[in-house]
């Protein structure tokens, strides 16, 4: 992803990033003020982190209460085998399913464990009986219900590049 006449961020490309994590929809003349940067140049830096890959999108936080999917649950999803087809058949069905928010292929005693978001728990224990346990090779799972949200973000912590 990254080319050859990329660079690392600097300070204000790391200002810039982190700003715009917060509020995606800042103007570029506030976000220039905010940076210390007159417009052009800070809009040329916010098309440079677009283009090197820094800045893969914008998008809008959605409340999931009020959309019908406060309830979050954790299931680790273990495959009765872990072979290349076995595993992109598993990829490519999960994919499909909306409740599903994140999937992340782990090491240690299962070999995926998914974020899934319903309406309640009669609208998950419908994605797990009619959708995921329909799903081919999968051995057992196992679901933690989320409780108390403590915290949840997509903020990335970016690294300063100038510390040694």
């Amino acid at each position: 992803m990254h080319n050859e006449s990329q660079r690392p961020p600097d300070r204000i490309d790391q200002n810039i990033l982190n700003i715009l994590q917060k509020d995606g929809r800042i103007s570029n003349v506030k976000l220039a003020q905010t940076i210390n940067l007159s417009p052009t140049p800070c809009l040329e830096r916010v098309r440079r982190l677009e283009k090197d890959g820094y800045i893969k999108g914008y998008v809008a936080l959605l409340d999931p209460e009020l959309l019908g999917a406060a309830l979050v649950s954790f299931i680790e999803v273990s495959l009765d085998r872990t072979t290349i087809s076995a595993l992109e058949t598993f990829r490519t069905e999960i994919r499909k399913m909306e409740e599903v928010q994140e999937c992340h292929m782990v090491a240690g005693g299962f070999d995926y464990l998914i974020k899934v978001r319903t309406r309640d728990m009669i609208h998950y224990r419908k994605f797990l009986g009619e959708k995921l346990s329909s799903l081919s090779h999968i051995s057992s799972t196992h679901t933690y219900m989320v409780m108390e949200e403590v915290k949840a973000t997509s903020a990335i912590a970016i690294p300063d590049n100038q510390d040694p």
